[in-house]
């Protein structure tokens, strides 16, 4: 797509209205996706379904999901039909419509049916809110390189639309623990008859009964209404008052127009190596954070014995992200994308090593460890949020630069599907890795104080290869260092001059 400024139609000049509607659209996708990561617990805790069949059903509906994600993008690049809102905000329009309710179809609360139906239930809902979901964000996500084409400005739209993400990360992290778990009292004895642990513990342990940390389902149900609502006013303001100062329509001929096909777009995107490299980081990101989430909450379930401040500790991870939001514009143009979200990563690597090998005990003072290694890596992993979608629409200007052509729909629908793969992988890895370390999910939120304890060190590796991840994407793969994109915003804007 051309990113020519359309001349034929005045706009008023890049402000802060641009950014906070930026960043309600990233506001309203968390309101749908912020519940995902409760999806282990709600299904294997209390709809009772079977770990390791729920890890191989996320693999398959989110390998469906990947896929779904280029198809958007590609019918998003290739609709040529003149919308009184523009292409890009009627798609997400659409998607908003659906997600009024279709993130609640993940949480149809009905443990009483038979495995094969809740089966049938966990992946047909999965699907329809997916597809929903893809509709609203691919689009969404393109916006960025349309909204302007100036650097500083792109900066500033990806920076508050990490804001936008946190808070809509924060609400829900914060409120639900309190109120859709509660402590039940369980019989070890009647939990014989659910596993041999059962009795294990109650022989080891000489304990007759527990006090768990359960989730309540019907609760999760009501909570992702209230979400869907929430997110569809944010949807309906941002697609008021977003302005596209560049042209979304690609200007080609009918010969051109014919030679366009998926194929192609994927082998460009292969060859685009600032796309490569940050889509590698967000990979990285979220084996983390939705590899983690399951374990995360085991862990404050059965080691910390607090799951309701889960989402308080979650926040103060967050103090760092939002101290750093500000700064984000005057650091990019002083020393570049790339160059801070490289140290980020550095730093997010450091601070997972200090997980992993300090000695973070289940009583107040390793909560406070485990609270301070968090910071230092919500910090690292903060400075490459803020910067990672502009670094995007930096890499659709690669894709022109190289390639001479733009395809932002389909760059970003190719990010998009790595992202997924890894949204699936990691939870589902992670759900099967819990297995073997002895998790049981018909437990709910009792675990064996030796499985609690492998969760507490699952947490901690699963964040460091997370970083990891991030570090090789941003440092050794992404080569858009500020000298290079500098030359290439150059070369750019001659080339379009030259055109008009």
């Amino acid at each position: 797509m051309s990113n020519n400024t359309a001349p034929a139609k005045a706009h008023r000049r890049f402000g802060i209205l641009d950014s906070i509607s930026y960043a309600a659209g990233d506001f309203g996708c968390n309101m749908s996706f912020a519940l995902k990561g409760t999806l282990v617990i709600f299904w294997t805790q209390f709809m009772g379904m079977d770990s390791y069949v729920y890890s191989a059903l996320l693999i398959l509906v989110q390998v469906w999901d990947a896929i779904n994600d280029p198809l958007i993008g590609s019918i998003v690049d290739a609709d040529k039909h003149q919308y009184r809102r523009g292409k890009f905000l009627t798609y997400i329009w659409v998607g908003s419509i659906g997600l009024l309710v279709a993130g609640a179809l993940c949480f149809l609360p009905f443990p009483q049916l038979s495995g094969v139906v809740k089966n049938i239930l966990f992946v047909a809902g999965y699907i329809i809110w997916d597809a929903f979901y893809t509709v609203a964000n691919v689009p969404y996500g393109s916006l960025l390189s349309l909204i302007s084409s100036d650097p500083a400005d792109r900066a500033s739209l990806s920076a508050w639309r990490s804001v936008g993400s946190m808070v809509g990360n924060m609400v829900p992290m914060i409120i639900l623990p309190m109120i859709i778990y509660q402590n039940t009292i369980k019989d070890l004895e009647t939990m014989q008859g659910i596993t041999n642990e059962g009795a294990a513990s109650r022989a080891v342990y000489n304990l007759s009964s527990v006090v768990s940390q359960d989730i309540i389902g019907e609760r999760v149900f009501l909570a992702a209404l209230i979400m869907g609502v929430l997110g569809f006013i944010s949807f309906q303001f941002m697609i008021r008052t977003t302005v596209i100062r560049c042209d979304e329509y690609v200007k080609c001929n009918e010969e051109e127009r014919q030679k366009f096909n998926v194929l192609k777009a994927m082998g460009n995107f292969i060859k685009n190596r600032p796309a490569v490299g940050a889509t590698l980081a967000a990979m990285g990101m979220f084996l983390g954070m939705q590899g983690a989430a399951s374990a995360v909450t085991v862990m404050f379930q059965s080691y910390f014995h607090n799951v309701s401040i889960s989402g308080i500790v979650s926040m103060f991870s967050m103090i760092p992200i939002i101290a750093f939001t500000p700064l984000a514009r005057k650091m990019v143009v002083k020393f570049g994308k790339k160059e801070l979200a490289t140290v980020g990563s550095v730093l997010s690597v450091t601070a997972c090593v200090l997980m992993l090998v300090l000695p973070i005990t289940p009583d107040g003072t390793g909560i406070a460890m485990y609270v301070v290694c968090q910071l230092l890596n919500s910090l690292g992993m903060g400075i490459y949020s803020t910067v990672s979608w502009s670094m995007m629409g930096d890499a659709i200007d690669y894709n022109e630069w190289k390639f001479g052509t733009r395809e932002e729909g389909t760059v970003y629908a190719l990010h998009s599907f790595f992202r997924k793969l890894a949204q699936g992988i990691g939870p589902s890895l992670a759900l099967v890795i819990m297995g073997t370390l002895g998790y049981v999910g018909k437990y709910g939120g009792y675990q064996l104080p030796e499985v609690a304890l492998n969760m507490r060190y699952l947490v901690a590796a699963l964040y460091l290869v997370s970083a990891v991840f991030q570090f090789i994407g941003l440092a050794i793969v992404y080569n858009l260092d500020k000298k290079t994109l500098a030359k290439m915003n150059e070369e750019l804007e001659a080339r379009h001059t030259a055109q008009n």
